[in-house]
């Protein structure tokens, strides 16, 4: 399970901002993030699959998913974390991409991804549940976004609210407990730095980090009621008879008006936690202005 917070073309100074904590058994091979073969993609590797929970590339490509809770799921399905990569190394558009999964949707188990091309200031968001629906794709408007892994039927429109810091009107993806409470810790913290640069790593540390679990009659009561619950804060540490299961890495990524990308991530490495940053500038970026 991961949980992903993101502010899309909503601040001054910065056009994307995510952090995202991912969930997943400890002892799973997983590579830290880092640049791939080609040069050309930033991101962690899931060793055994193959495939990556969040990517960007030099060109300002960005693509990161969330798996959908579910009690029972495909055996043969193909690998959710291929659909990074394949829109990262594609030169579709988001939308034409996302139009391009419609015919294989059903072939993976339950996901909600975000693709985005920074330079067209574009983003869509891909769902394939729920099960025996259409694809559902979406533009994804200015604003602070959640995304978590229930399995409602369709991202969830909430009435527009006005901040002081003027962030436009958002929508917010999944209704968790554990989304809202993040979303509103963040924008307590990001008000104030309405026109300044943002502690990100400070922030991370202050927001993703929270255990708090959810209420017993909030969850979805899709799995059992001990699972749900213990998944239901925003960092999760659960012994399981297979491992320790919880998150194991947070990433923040940001992108600049000037094009420079900052992917921050602390990651779990043999039991020590470890922290890097990668730093580049993307490619034949236009210098970006957003109204507040």
């Amino acid at each position: 399970m991961c949980i992903a917070l993101f502010m899309w073309q909503a601040h001054p100074l910065y056009p994307f901002l995510l952090l995202l904590n991912r969930d997943e058994y400890h002892n799973r091979p997983t590579t830290p993030v880092g640049w791939w073969e080609c040069g050309q993609i930033l991101g962690g590797k899931d060793e055994v699959a193959g495939g990556t929970w969040l990517a960007c590339s030099r060109q300002g490509r960005v693509a990161f998913l969330t798996n959908v809770l579910e009690l029972h799921t495909l055996p043969e399905a193909k690998t959710r974390g291929h659909l990074p990569l394949r829109f990262l190394q594609s030169k579709k558009s988001p939308e034409a991409f996302a139009e391009e999964l419609v015919e294989e949707a059903n072939q993976y188990n339950g996901f909600n991804l975000i693709l985005a091309d920074l330079c067209s200031k574009t983003m869509i968001y891909v769902s394939n549940r729920p099960k025996g629906e259409p694809i559902l794709i979406q533009q994804v408007f200015p604003g602070i976004h959640v995304l978590s892994n229930s399995n409602l039927s369709s991202p969830w429109p909430k009435k527009p609210t006005i901040h002081s810091s003027k962030l436009i009107s958002h929508l917010v993806f999944i209704t968790s407990p554990q989304a809202r409470r993040l979303e509103q810790r963040f924008k307590s913290h990001i008000d104030l730095f309405r026109e300044s640069e943002i502690p990100v790593a400070d922030i991370v540390k202050k927001l993703m980090n929270d255990t708090m679990k959810a209420d017993e009659s909030k969850l979805p009561h899709i799995c059992s009621l001990e699972w749900e619950l213990n998944l239901s804060s925003i960092f999760v540490e659960i012994d399981t008879p297979l491992g320790k299961y919880g998150t194991r890495s947070t990433a923040a990524l940001t992108v600049k008006a000037n094009g420079e990308a900052s992917f921050y991530e602390i990651f779990l490495e043999r039991n020590i936690w470890k922290e890097h940053t990668f730093n580049y500038f993307i490619e034949n970026f236009v210098i970006q202005s957003v109204e507040t």
